[in-house]
This record gives C-alpha cells, sequence and structure tokens, in this order.
C-alpha cells in the first residue's frame, strides 16, 4: 500500500469527528471559548437539536480582526503562553483547553458564521466558513459599544452527511445540549446563562450570592432545583494542596440514576470513572446499590497535578496521583455523611403535606382504639417493659443531648441501654418527645416547631448496623481459612491488580496469593460471608479495580450481610412500645451517625413543621 499525505478538507473532518460528535459537543467548545474569554453572561440557542442551528454569544474580549481568519486555523489558540524561556507548558493549564480544534473542525462539516468585536475595537467583523472554505472577514453590524463574540453554526454536518444518520431524535438532542449548558452553568455559577431551545427559554440563570460558596449553592438550587440544594450536606476539606468543594446529597434524596451526579476539576465539567468510583464507595452502606446520589463537587489543585487534554473531547482528565484524589473524595463524603446530625429530606416532608392536603383531615386514625393511640401513656394493649431499675440506672448516666455523632455502645432496646436525664421540656430535643405509636410501627413525636414520624423499623435496623459495624472494626473481621485453597484462574492483568490490593482485601478477610502466572490462590474468606463463589467475588472485584481503581463488592457484600442481619436484630413494625422505648428510640437516633436512613437509604424519620401544619389546616 502507498502512503500518502491526506488532503486538508479530509484532515479537518476526521478532527471533527473527534471532536464534534453530536451538537451538544459543539456547544460545549463554543461555550468554553466563550468562559475564556472572560465572558459575564453567555446566550446559547439551538434549532432542531441543533442540527439546523446553533448559536452561542458572550460578552467576552471578543477576537480582533486581524485574528479572526486564525482561529479557524487548526492547531491555533489563544489559550498557552510561552515562558520566559519561550517555551510552552503543556501540563500547566489554566484555561478550558488549549487543543485548537474545535472552531476549524466545525468549518468543517457545518457552515459558520464568527462576528466578533475586540475590546476597544470601533467596528464588529463577521468571518465565513463553509465546508472549510473561508470568506471575510467583512464589516458587520454590534448591537452596542460592548466586546463579545456571536457564533453561528448552520446546517451542521452537511459536509458530512453520513454523520447525520447517527444522530437521535431531534428532541434528545435538545436534552443533551440542555444537559450540557447545566453543567456548565454548574461549573461557573459567577457567569450568566441563557438557553433557548426552538424558541423557547429552557434555562436562564443568573449570578446570586455575595461570595463564592453562597452563588456555588445558588446555583445548585437553579439547576438542580431548591429540594437538592436544600437536602445536601456542605463538602469543604483540603488535603496535599488538592481542595474539595460542593455538596453532596443526602442518602434519602437519592436518584435512580447517576445523571444527577456532576463533578468538577478545576472549573472543567469531566466524568471521570474514578471520582464515580469513589463517590459509590462512600455511599455504599447506606445506599442499596441501584441508587446514586445527587452531587455537586468541586476538585481544585495545581494544573500540573492534572492532565485536561487526554480526551479530544475535552471531557476525561488523569491524575498525577489518583488515590490522593480518591481518598479525598471517600474521606470527605464519610465525613460529611458520618457528622451529619439528624436530618430528614424537606422534599419528602413536603410530599407528605401535600398527600395529607389532598385528603380530609390528615387521613390517619387518630381515634382512640385501633391502630392509633393519642396518649401512649395509658396504653390500650401489653407494652414491653425494661427490667426494674433500667430506666433509673440509666437516667444518672447524664443528658445525651449532646454529641449526635458519638458512636453508640449499645442499642436502646438492650436491658442495659443508656437513657438521657429527663430535661424540664422534652419537645426541645431534635427529635423531640414521643406522644404516640400508630399502628404499632410509627412513632409519632412533638418537637418545639413541629412533629416527626417514625419509622421505628428502619430507624432500629440503621442503629443494630452501626453497633455491628463497631463491633465488627474492634474486634477485626472473623476469618475462615481454606483447608486447601482455592485456585482461580483470570487474566494475567486481573490477577496483577488484585494482587496489588492484597494488603487491603486482608483486612476485610480475604487472604491472596500469587500462584503463578495468570492464577491466585484464594486461602482465607471473610466468615460472615460463609460459602463464597471465590471466582465470582474475584472477578467482581477486578472489575471494579479496572473501572474505579476501588474494590468495592467484597466491602458491600459484607455490608449486605451486615444488613441482613440487623433487619432481623432489629425491633419488628407491629411490636407495641412503651412510651419509655419509643423515648430510647428517639435518643439513640440523635447521637447515631447516619441515623436518618436506613441501610438501604430509605428515610427513618419524616418532620413535619409547625408552619405548614398550620397551612395545612388554613391557619396561615
Amino acid at each position: 500500500m502507498t502512503i500518502a499525505r491526506l488532503p486538508p478538507d479530509a484532515i479537518n473532518q476526521i478532527a471533527a469527528g473527534e471532536v464534534i460528535e453530536r451538537p451538544a459537543a459543539a456547544v460545549k467548545e463554543l461555550v468554553e471559548n466563550a468562559l475564556d474569554a472572560g465572558a459575564t453572561s453567555i446566550r446559547i440557542l439551538a434549532e432542531d437539536g441543533g442540527i439546523s442551528r446553533l448559536l452561542v454569544e458572550d460578552d467576552g474580549g471578543g477576537i480582533p480582526r486581524d485574528q479572526l481568519s486564525l482561529a479557524v486555523e487548526r492547531h491555533a489558540t489563544s489559550k498557552l503562553a510561552p515562558d520566559a524561556d519561550g517555551h510552552l507548558d503543556l501540563l500547566n493549564i489554566v484555561t478550558m483547553g488549549f487543543r485548537g480544534e474545535a472552531l476549524p473542525s466545525i468549518g468543517a462539516i457545518a457552515r459558520l458564521a464568527i462576528t466578533s468585536r475586540a475590546k476597544d475595537a470601533d467596528q464588529a467583523w463577521t468571518l465565513r466558513v463553509e465546508g472549510g472554505v473561508l470568506e471575510g472577514p467583512m464589516p458587520a453590524p454590534w448591537p452596542n459599544n460592548r466586546s463579545g463574540t456571536r457564533v453561528e453554526v448552520r446546517d451542521l454536518f452537511f459536509a458530512t452527511p453520513a454523520r447525520l444518520n447517527f444522530m437521535k431524535s431531534a428532541r434528545s438532542e435538545s436534552l443533551a445540549i440542555s444537559d450540557m449548558v447545566k453543567r456548565l452553568a454548574l461549573s461557573r455559577p459567577d457567569v450568566a446563562f441563557t438557553l433557548d431551545l426552538d424558541g423557547r427559554t429552557a434555562l436562564k440563570v443568573v449570578p446570586e450570592g455575595s461570595d463564592a460558596a453562597s452563588q456555588r449553592s445558588a446555583r445548585v438550587a437553579a439547576i438542580l432545583g431548591r429540594d437538592a440544594a436544600a437536602d445536601a450536606l456542605v463538602i469543604d476539606t483540603e488535603r496535599a494542596e488538592v481542595r474539595l468543594t460542593g455538596l453532596a446529597g443526602l442518602p434519602t434524596a437519592a436518584r435512580g440514576d447517576a445523571r444527577h451526579q456532576h463533578l468538577f476539576v478545576n472549573g472543567r465539567p469531566v466524568k471521570d470513572p474514578l471520582l464515580k468510583g469513589a463517590a459509590r464507595a462512600a455511599y455504599q452502606d447506606v445506599l442499596a446499590r441501584d441508587r446514586h446520589p445527587v452531587l455537586a463537587l468541586f476538585l481544585e489543585m495545581d494544573p500540573k497535578l492534572v492532565d485536561v487534554n487526554v480526551h479530544p473531547a475535552k471531557t476525561e482528565v488523569r491524575f498525577r496521583d489518583p488515590a490522593l484524589v480518591r481518598g479525598l473524595v471517600i474521606g470527605a463524603l464519610r465525613h460529611a455523611l458520618g457528622s451529619s446530625g439528624i436530618r430528614s429530606p424537606q422534599a419528602l416532608g413536603q410530599a407528605t403535606l401535600g398527600a395529607l392536603g389532598a385528603q380530609t383531615g390528615f387521613g390517619m386514625p387518630w381515634s382512640r382504639g385501633g391502630g392509633g393511640q393519642l396518649s401512649p401513656y395509658q396504653p390500650n394493649f401489653p407494652a414491653y417493659q425494661p427490667p426494674a431499675g433500667a430506666i433509673e440506672a440509666g437516667r444518672e448516666a447524664g443528658s445525651l443531648r449532646a454529641g449526635f455523632a458519638e458512636p453508640m455502645a449499645r442499642t436502646s432496646f438492650d436491658a442495659q441501654a443508656d437513657v438521657g436525664a429527663p430535661i424540664e421540656d422534652e419537645t426541645s430535643y431534635p427529635l423531640g418527645a414521643a406522644k404516640a405509636q400508630l399502628h404499632a410501627t410509627y412513632v409519632i413525636a412533638e418537637t418545639a416547631d413541629g412533629l416527626v414520624i417514625v419509622d421505628q423499623h428502619a430507624a432500629h435496623e440503621r442503629l443494630t448496623l452501626e453497633r455491628m459495624k463497631a463491633a465488627m472494626e474492634g474486634q477485626g473481621i472473623a476469618r475462615q481459612p481454606s483447608l486447601i485453597p482455592d485456585i482461580i484462574e483470570m487474566e494475567e492483568a486481573d490477577c496483577e491488580r488484585l494482587l496489588a490490593r492484597a494488603d487491603e482485601f486482608a483486612r476485610f478477610g480475604l487472604g491472596l496469593e500469587n500462584f503463578g502466572r495468570g492464577a491466585i490462590a484464594v486461602t482465607e474468606t471473610p466468615a460472615i460471608l460463609g460459602k463464597v463463589n471465590t471466582h465470582k467475588l474475584l472477578q467482581d472485584l477486578a472489575d471494579d479495580l479496572a473501572a474505579y481503581d476501588e474494590g468495592l463488592s467484597l466491602k458491600e457484600r459484607i455490608d449486605e450481610v451486615l444488613a441482613t442481619m440487623a433487619c432481623h436484630g432489629s425491633v419488628r413494625a407491629g411490636r407495641h412500645l412503651s412510651a419509655d422505648e419509643m423515648n430510647f428510640l428517639l435518643r439513640d437516633m440523635e447521637r447515631t451517625p447516619r441515623s436518618g436512613q436506613c441501610n438501604h437509604g430509605r428515610p427513618t424519620f419524616v418532620k413535619l413543621s409547625l408552619t405548614d401544619i398550620e397551612r395545612l389546616f388554613g391557619r396561615k
């Protein structure tokens, strides 16, 4: 075969296939250019899913007339500056990217028009590119005296019609554009964004707040919803000059897919499997595996510690020290979840009020007899009574109101349960004072500013699990040695990944040894798992390491067994509780980490404010 140089138009079309695979990618490139130009307001318009027309307009610094033609040449960029020695440092990138392929790629496959007015210029100029052929620059009108740039793209992929066969419906492409703009708007809460889709305003956000933290919180609320911002934990931590900030949703506010996980590195939205794996690891004992937390996390680090140009579309990054980043994310999220205190999603309370408002009154059996009791202090059912002296002995131990995140020594339903010293007004506790039990399943408590409904089984299930985890961490995981080691044959790459983390797995009771090329000997397994399919376990771990650089499956299986044991060892729905037992439960919840959700991420209680209840009855 003869080697020949490709013509420029073919080179540009190939580059376009890598960079502009769909209209949303074109929007991303053009908006990033606007951000790098210092824009404070960006308008995006799309018609027919972006295929017929795309427009991105900004108020940035603009492009001088003599540089418009250069802007559409391949590998021409304004985003790299030489150092004192005249060398370009490709690892010190402080812009959204420097590849210099977006505009020429778009011009090679579409009808492109760039109109720009540079700062201090007295005239705007337009350059047109159609299928790689340039026209201009020529004078153009501009609405006012400010600087800025307007890029209009028509008939995307007209020069490569085969690519149109791979486009989805106009609605799907519009949704992809909307999702991309939302991610970019989240990354820069100091910039105003407007998105119009087929003549309809799909998004309009402006900077809100006096500082970066308040701006970010307001932007998350505007993009993900007020409930997502309200039901989130604030993240702000730093390790080895790598800072992680943002918001992490409560487990009880999790979603059915990962679309609401937004990750940013130095202001750049990325889809990084390492970060997603770290999030999964942090939430693994408070969420079912098919649930995903809402996240808006921002990593800031020295640009030299991350390579942002490993992918033509710049959606992936590579960290110099991935273990540091992974550990930082997992540690920050776990710390936030463990120290969040008692919280219930606001959306859950509003949904409860909405359901109540749709019925006459509360729609609950509040009459005496049946399932509900107005006064549990005079019950009409046999109630469990702690051994004599247990309550008085516990009360002498002192109040439990402080230190909600203290480790729990035992559950409140043991004979030796700790009990806080009574206070004059029990409603001042975060979860209030128990007043009733409904259907032998739900505890009703009065707080200073409303009421709380607790699912007694879900709550005690979490308390039991936390006690079991603390005991296991203190005593270590019991191991089950193999009389004859299992020899598992796997691909060499998988074996290397597993053996490199053998010490880590050993802490969970899994013993691995090298057994030659492409084989691993399993010498012991965690006793708590009973009989184990070692081949499947090792393959799952190897897959996790390949995808996330984190061996999640082993810990998840142990957590699953513990959760099952905690479920069977917890007070069941249908069991009548005395007033003291109900208050024991509330006090234990107040001082136990992650007690706001059960082991599968479901809420353990719902809180209704007095103001909302009064509105429900028309008092306000």
